[in-house]
């Protein structure tokens, strides 16, 4: 461990850690390792629920997880709590998109259950027109996409118990349509995926965000607020930046993002994890690699 204090550092996955084709960049890997290795403690904080934290994110080595957008929290494989849809809302919830014809997928803790068609519309748009372009095909064979993989199908009954929250894709259904029908049950977001469309969405239990669940886990550990720094891209970051000491944003952020972050790193690409951590000390070596 060097001199430096040690901090407690949130991280975002889509856009901060991962890239658009589910790949953790090698500078990012590095940066992650070395810092744990000089003795400060690194979360994941994602909207992601677990079953979307793959063995490729754990295996850089992570001291726990803020999941689901802040509705479950886990230290060291201690669950500190998991917050649940109410059954009656995820009802509601499946009929109205079964009823639009909106694709969509539950997320929970053991599976991500994925409606009737989303499969199809995920290939066509991660690798093309697979059934009409052969280059698509090779794509996907060649280079198939960790989240396609990752989701369980045909599922007959979606009315699941445990479910985090539910993520819809963009559909012919205006997005403040969706928003008007589950007002009064779920906080309804802009999904962070951009391939998922402009209207896609999240639908989430009211009252949870990532903030919230960095309060609880520091109170948990007895850890001070003071030390800790969030990194992240999208406005459901937004929270975490502005509760930790230290808000980073990807330089390819949110512009809402950018716009109140304390800092401003390079995207994900041009090594933007593995600088800040340079500049903030958790980590020494030149300012890329």
């Amino acid at each position: 461990m060097n001199n430096i204090a040690q901090k407690i550092v949130f991280i975002d996955i889509d856009g901060t850690l991962v890239d658009d084709y589910g790949d953790v960049p090698a500078s990012a890997q590095l940066a992650c390792r070395q810092a744990r290795e000089n003795g400060h403690l690194l979360f994941l904080c994602t909207g992601r629920s677990k079953a979307e934290i793959y063995d490729s994110i754990w295996d850089i080595g992570f001291d726990g997880l803020i999941g689901a957008g802040g509705g479950y929290v886990e230290i060291a494989n201690e669950v500190l709590y998991h917050k649940k849809v109410r059954p009656e809302d995820v009802r509601h919830m499946v009929d109205f998109f079964n009823r639009h014809g909106i694709h969509f997928y539950l997320e929970s803790n053991s599976a991500l259950y994925a409606s009737a068609h989303l499969k199809a519309q995920l290939e066509t748009l991660i690798y093309g027109d697979i059934d009409h372009d052969p280059e698509a095909r090779v794509r996907m064979e060649q280079a198939p996409h960790p989240f396609i993989a990752g989701l369980t199908y045909g599922e007959t009954d979606l009315y699941k118990d445990d479910v985090n929250k539910v993520c819809f894709l963009e559909s012919s259904i205006p997005f403040e349509q969706i928003c008007e029908e589950f007002a009064d049950r779920f906080e309804v977001i802009q999904c962070t995926v951009p391939l998922f469309g402009p209207n896609s969405g999240e639908l989430m239990i009211p009252g949870i965000h990532k903030a919230i669940a960095i309060a609880d886990l520091l109170e948990h550990l007895q850890l001070p607020r003071e030390h800790t720094m969030a990194i992240g891209d999208g406005m459901n970051d937004a929270e975490m930046l502005e509760h930790c000491a230290v808000g980073i944003a990807m330089g390819d952020a949110r512009p809402g993002l950018l716009k109140i972050a304390d800092d401003i790193t390079d995207p994900l690409e041009q090594d933007g994890l593995y600088n800040s951590f340079v500049k903030y000390g958790l980590i020494t070596g030149p300012s890329a690699v």
